[in-house]
């Protein structure tokens, strides 16, 4: 009897530790995803434009895509190089220049009836201690925010929207649009949100179980 409850406990945890590993399709979104430039190649950028602070010479990329999460974002197709971006403006004392890049997607990820602008680079002229997104609006007005602060609209494109879920796609077990973070910083995408068991809260719980069983059964054998 004994060991048919610790047994039922173990089966019990694997259940739950297998509905926690279980893949979840994750609902996608359409807004502008935030990087950095490093040499030739981006990197995902893990601040928002509004505070990062770039130093001269450094290179932000804006992507605008449907994706899920920073994952499966989508990158700018245009090389990180500043020296391409930004060698017809020359220093200046008290000034930065940042090489800026938007890619405005392809018409597959544009909104119904929109057409994606063509990519452009820009060199932006701020001062010393102005953050990406001062940046960005030197060179790329005019830009949308809600009321969130989530970055919607670069040069006015998309005219509409902002982070919107992409219909058609199955909704996950857990999932989030962008917070205003994510969207300025890059689109990370959060957890949780529909009431769905988190893969941490499963998993808690099947470490619960499998750890009572194992006590229940010590206990019981100091007993014997």
């Amino acid at each position: 009897m004994r060991r048919t409850r610790i047994a039922s406990a173990v089966l019990l945890a694997g259940a739950v530790t297998g509905l926690a590993a279980g893949p979840a399709q994750a609902q996608e979104y359409r807004y502008w995803s935030f990087w950095d430039g490093k040499g030739s190649s981006w990197a995902y950028a893990t601040e928002g434009p509004a505070t990062v602070r770039p130093a001269d010479g450094a290179v932000q990329g804006f992507r605008f895509a449907v994706s899920a999460d920073s994952a499966a974002a989508g990158k700018p197709r245009a090389a990180a190089g500043f020296d391409a971006i930004c060698h017809g403006t020359p220093a200046k004392d008290g000034r930065k220049r940042i090489g800026i890049v938007i890619d405005f997607g392809t018409a597959a990820d544009a909104p119904g009836g929109e057409q994606p602008p063509k990519a452009r680079t820009e060199c932006a002229q701020v001062a010393e201690d102005a953050s990406a997104g001062e940046a960005l609006a030197a060179v790329a007005r005019p830009l949308r925010y809600d009321s969130n602060a989530l970055l919607c609209a670069i040069a006015g494109y998309p005219k509409s929207g902002c982070a919107d879920q992409v219909k058609g796609a199955k909704e996950p077990a857990s999932s989030a649009a962008p917070s205003s973070d994510a969207a300025a910083d890059g689109g990370k995408a959060a957890g949780g949100g529909d009431g769905g068991p988190s893969a941490g809260l499963v998993g808690g719980v099947a470490a619960v179980v499998v750890l009572g069983a194992a006590a229940v059964w010590q206990a019981r054998r100091r007993r014997g």
